[in-house]
């Protein structure tokens, strides 16, 4: 692995099987990705990039994990949406853009894999502010996700607002502070929205300087406390990039966690995760 853990984010990747549109804008479309093999349909991985909800960060580099995960059998689709500093971004359409892709993407990405996407809601995997999306998803159109794998997730705006995370990213998002537009931290904040129906793994690693692995833990405490069956696995010695780097030593846990969905989150080590 690169001894810069951002390498990952300009990292080259195989092109994509097909691109598919979920909508007329032009970011309001996926990369989709040929499961290995010839094993039977699986459910559709959606992988929800990260990068603050910036204009800046496209789905461009979750393409070394959306290829290594096709390498183990999967059928992925890189999701990309408007976001923040780009036309349409931001409030509410960076939001809307992801639910309407979830919706869209199984049936899309069925027709243009043949025979290898299953019919049943696919498993949003979200890094940071991906994490934040695949959780909002979730929480507002459960029936379209069947499990979140939820990687350093921003799963609490009012708190990554205070904490200025990425020089006013939650701002540039809602358009203002929870004073400003409480509304729509009401609608769109993950600490909100518990519990959350579709079963649930977020992974966070504790040297994190990113997105700080608090937010994962009082988030999971949350979901929890409502009932909810979320479970925490946190990394030592992992930093936020790893999550979604295939060379790294978290990356072995990452797959792991994604086969636990499968199984009805069956699987993990008990010993590992923070209930």
């Amino acid at each position: 692995m690169s001894s810069d853990p951002r390498d990952v984010l300009t990292r080259p990747a195989p092109p994509p099987d097909a691109t598919v549109a979920y909508g007329d804008h032009p970011d309001q479309c996926a990369d989709l990705r040929r499961p290995a093999g010839d094993g039977p349909a699986r459910p559709l991985v959606v992988v929800v990039h990260g990068g603050f909800w910036r204009a800046e960060y496209d789905r461009a580099h979750t393409g070394p994990m959306a290829t290594a995960l096709a390498a183990l059998g999967h059928p992925v689709a890189q999701l990309e949406y408007r976001r923040t500093g780009q036309p349409g971004g931001g409030w509410p359409n960076t939001l809307t853009d992801v639910r309407a892709g979830v919706a869209a993407l199984p049936g899309l990405a069925a027709a243009a894999l043949p025979g290898r996407v299953a019919p049943v809601p696919p498993v949003l995997v979200g890094h940071s502010a991906g994490g934040h999306l695949a959780l909002y998803v979730a929480a507002h159109a459960p029936d379209t996700v069947g499990g979140v794998l939820a990687l350093a997730p921003i799963a609490d705006l009012a708190e990554a607002y205070r904490l200025d995370l990425d020089g006013g990213a939650v701002a540039a998002l809602l358009g203002g502070g929870p004073a400003d537009v409480p509304d729509r931290y009401a609608a769109t904040d993950p600490s909100a929205l518990v519990p959350v129906r579709a079963r649930t793994v977020v992974m966070h690693g504790t040297l994190d300087q990113q997105v700080p692995v608090s937010t994962s833990r009082s988030w999971v405490a949350a979901d929890r406390a409502a009932g909810g069956t979320s479970i925490l696995v946190e990394l030592a010695e992992c930093e936020h990039f790893g999550l979604i780097a295939p060379d790294s030593v978290a990356w072995p846990r990452v797959v792991e966690a994604l086969r636990s969905l499968h199984s009805d989150l069956r699987g993990i080590d008990a010993a590992s995760t923070t209930r």
